[in-house]
């Protein structure tokens, strides 16, 4: 049994180091993208997006995936849409990034 643990144990960490890999080079991406911008991980709640992203007089929330078919914690659909109403949020992985990059785009104004 405890060696079973360990194996799920070990499984996830190489998913959170895929997403902290993927979270830190979207960050890269966000700040070369928009000069003056900043863009900090938020370790709030349970369930809040990852990333708070601020440029001008607006503000989006990211929830970073490491892939589309990664599981989504408890509430974190409930934040991102409550955020998405407020300003902009959405959920972002590799296989949707240039769709939510390219919507960022048009609700900064760029």
């Amino acid at each position: 049994m405890f060696r079973h643990f360990l194996i799920f144990l070990g499984k996830m960490e190489d998913r959170m180091k895929a997403e902290n890999k993927y979270q830190s080079g979207l960050i890269k991406k966000l700040l070369e993208l928009y000069p003056g911008s900043y863009c900090f991980k938020v370790n709030a709640k349970q369930g809040y997006p990852d990333l708070m992203f601020l440029y001008g007089n607006k503000w989006a929330a990211l929830e970073c995936k490491r892939s589309a078919k990664a599981i989504k914690q408890p509430n974190q659909e409930i934040h991102v849409e409550r955020m998405n109403n407020m300003s902009f949020s959405s959920f972002i992985y590799p296989e949707n990034e240039k769709e939510v990059l390219d919507a960022l785009a048009i609700y900064m104004g760029r």
